[in-house]
């Protein structure tokens, strides 16, 4: 099925899909349970347009590629462009506020780190990033203020607050803007709390976003 941006209700959001701009290690929790230094700066990487699937339907993990592992994240849709951008403009570009997973093949990860290779193959294979449904920011208010959890197979894995984040929203849309022009229909996840661990074929993942979200998935 190909994948469209859409908000609450599923009506297709009038975004194209872009890229995905990601930060890592923006919660020092996580930085600390897989023993990585927390970074100075925000520190992005980016998934393609082609690693973007529909969060409410079954996902496909990669087969072979050693272990998967999901990280929760919220996720800001982009409707305006941002190009060394204030904090003023990046507040006024976010058309939606969602969840994403951030898929990531760790034992692959761990590898390409080890050689001081980019992590591309491990973050932005086909279907590495399910996106939910968009809902508009002045529903869900503070950004800064947003509660996300993960439950697998009826356990709580991932519960962590936006508040714990490193570099918090506005500023690090200006920062991205510095370097990478974000476009109308681009998405930026904004790192995942503690608890991150393997996802197995079967699994059944409840994703939620406070009392806002809450999106049912499984893997396949």
């Amino acid at each position: 099925m190909t994948y469209q941006h859409c908000v609450a209700d599923d009506r297709p959001a009038e975004l194209p899909l872009g890229k995905v701009v990601c930060i890592g290690r923006n919660y020092a929790d996580h930085a600390k349970e897989l023993n990585n230094p927390i970074p100075a700066e925000p520190l992005l990487f980016i998934k393609p347009a082609t690693s973007v699937v529909a969060m409410a339907e079954p996902f496909v993990l990669p087969r072979g590629l050693g272990e998967v592992h999901f990280e929760t994240e919220m996720a800001l849709l982009i409707g305006q462009q941002l190009r060394q951008a204030s904090e003023a403009d990046a507040a006024k570009a976010i058309a939606g506020v969602g969840l994403a997973l951030d898929l990531t093949l760790r034992d692959m990860q761990s590898k390409l780190k080890s050689q001081g290779q980019p992590w591309e193959k491990a973050k932005a294979f086909d279907g590495a990033c399910p996106l939910s449904v968009f809902l508009p920011p002045e529903q869900v208010g503070d950004l800064q203020q947003l509660q996300l959890r993960l439950t697998v197979n009826g356990e709580l894995r991932q519960d962590g607050n936006t508040s714990m984040m490193l570099n918090k929203v506005l500023p690090l849309l200006s920062y991205i803007s510095q370097f990478f022009t974000l476009e109308p229909g681009d998405v930026v996840l904004t790192g995942t709390p503690a608890g991150v661990g393997p996802v197995q074929t079967g699994d059944t993942l409840r994703v939620e976003l406070d009392r806002f979200l809450r999106i049912e998935t499984s893997a396949c």
